[in-house]
């Protein structure tokens, strides 16, 4: 049977006579040194807490310019977190050993004047208190600010705290990566403290705060968006499409163009499910007035074009079009026929914004701060963001022009409405069958109590 440590008060009356190197170990003596002990794992705590939060708020690219820089510590940076679940391991085994290890200390030295309960009580209250504060708070917080620096030089003590707690680091490590496969976690726990959805949550603040003024903020939401969205969202629909025959004499195409004022159109061969190629109204220009062949054909100057699925992600799309050098580009369905077109300025306008020309109209035109005329053929996405509402997109339809045909069932006529979700949509203009623009209002609370259904329709 192990033999329990005698009770606080045998280590007193024993005290005195203990002593080593002719130093008489009293119990003033204990308390000033376990007081100098705690001071010294504080500053301990102090480094492993700091340290964590500089690592691993460090990025990556930012390391790497570290390291070209030559930057004293740079390396061992970069070495450390090509590991970054044994460097989180070594952080974390460090900083509970010291603080373990100080409310052991605490609760010795307090038992020599409390009773064993109170030490206990005293110890975890006070060495908390002084650990969140000294050893969390304001080490964590010179961390964040000086994250740079404060890792460059932290970046070899902790290589050499590795070595020190080589034995508990592997086995922990081991442990942990035993623990996660057999509940199926993941290894995630050290990765960047940066999330996509933080990064946009910090453009929504710095918007709020005005760090970001409201151009800024729409055109760096853009780029999120983009990310998500697909050809069909992008594209020149097949009706709104301007297109020359093949069979169609320079002339005639030079015609076109002018008239459509397009810079290039598409040639198509026989009908538009055949597109063959582009032509750009430079080229007709150059070779029928200054070309040595003065019988020139549209085949003369077709340039080749891609024909891309609707569901092409746009982000690929981009760099597919930049990669190739190509200005414009054909969509089509999973049938083969042509849906539409997409030009590179449709696709810099999905970030930028719309890039308005001569008396092209404003595809949002802001009536009030909850009335604003809507283009048909805009994405429902668009709007909502725009009049911060919520219509719904669905596999069937992703213009509000769509929204309105599904809900009535059939084609409408001008000055129909329908109502949905707190949201009154009024057909402004119809040319054809087609919904050119639509009227979109905010509901108050009594007028939504008393508007119509959302699939019932009206001539107002």
């Amino acid at each position: 049977m192990i033999p329990l440590p005698p009770p606080p008060d045998i280590l007193l009356q024993a005290l005195p006579a203990i002593g080593f190197f002719d130093i008489m170990v009293t119990e003033e003596l204990m308390t000033w040194t376990g007081a100098g002990i705690i001071v010294i794992l504080i500053g301990v705590s102090a480094f492993f807490s700091s340290s964590e939060i500089a690592m691993f708020s460090l990025p990556s690219h930012r390391v790497d310019a570290l390291v070209e820089e030559g930057l004293p510590g740079a390396d061992m940076i970069s070495h450390l977190k090509s590991d970054p679940h044994r460097l989180l391991v070594t952080i974390l085994v460090g900083n509970n050993l010291v603080n373990i290890a100080m409310t052991s200390i605490a609760t010795t030295l307090l038992g020599f004047y409390f009773g064993g309960a109170t030490a206990a009580v005293l110890s975890t209250l006070g060495i908390t208190a002084v650990v969140l504060l000294f050893g969390e708070s304001v080490p964590k917080s010179y961390a964040i600010e000086n994250t740079e620096t404060w890792s460059r030089r932290v970046a070899r003590p902790l290589k050499y705290s590795e070595y020190l707690l080589l034995p508990l680091v592997v086995l922990f490590d081991y442990l942990t990566k035993l623990i996660n496969s057999i509940t199926g976690g993941e290894m995630a726990i050290e990765s960047t403290y940066i999330t996509r959805d933080e990064i946009q949550g910090m453009i929504e603040t710095g918007e709020r705060q005005g760090v970001l003024n409201e151009d800024e903020h729409e055109m760096l939401q853009r780029i999120f968006r983009f990310n998500n969205t697909i050809a069909k969202e992008v594209m020149t629909p097949r009706l709104d499409m301007t297109a020359v025959p093949k069979t169609a004499s320079v002339d005639e195409a030079i015609e076109t163009l002018v008239h459509s004022g397009h810079e290039r159109v598409p040639v198509y061969e026989k009908s538009l499910d055949n597109v063959v190629g582009i032509i750009h109204i430079r080229d007709l220009i150059r070779e029928s007035t200054y070309g040595e062949n003065s019988d020139i054909e549209l085949d003369d100057v077709i340039q080749p074009t891609l024909h891309i699925p609707e569901s092409k992600n746009a982000d690929e799309l981009l760099a597919e079009m930049r990669e190739n050098r190509i200005q414009m580009v054909i969509v089509i369905d999973e049938f083969g026929t042509t849906e539409g077109l997409i030009t590179m300025e449709d696709m810099v306008e999905k970030i930028v914004g719309d890039i308005l020309e001569g008396e092209e109209e404003e595809p949002i035109e802001f009536l009030d701060t909850d009335t604003a005329i809507v283009q048909g053929k805009l994405n429902i996405d668009e709007i909502n963001d725009e009049l911060d509402i919520e219509l719904p997109e669905g596999e069937e339809f992703e213009t509000v022009a769509g929204f309105i045909f599904n809900r009535a069932g059939r084609l409408v006529e001008e000055d129909e409405t329908i109502a949905y979700d707190g949201v009154r949509l009024r057909v402004e203009r119809v040319e054809d069958t087609r919904i050119l623009n639509v009227r979109v209002s905010k509901i108050n609370g009594v007028e939504r109590d008393a508007t119509e259904t959302p699939t019932n329709m009206k001539s107002q």
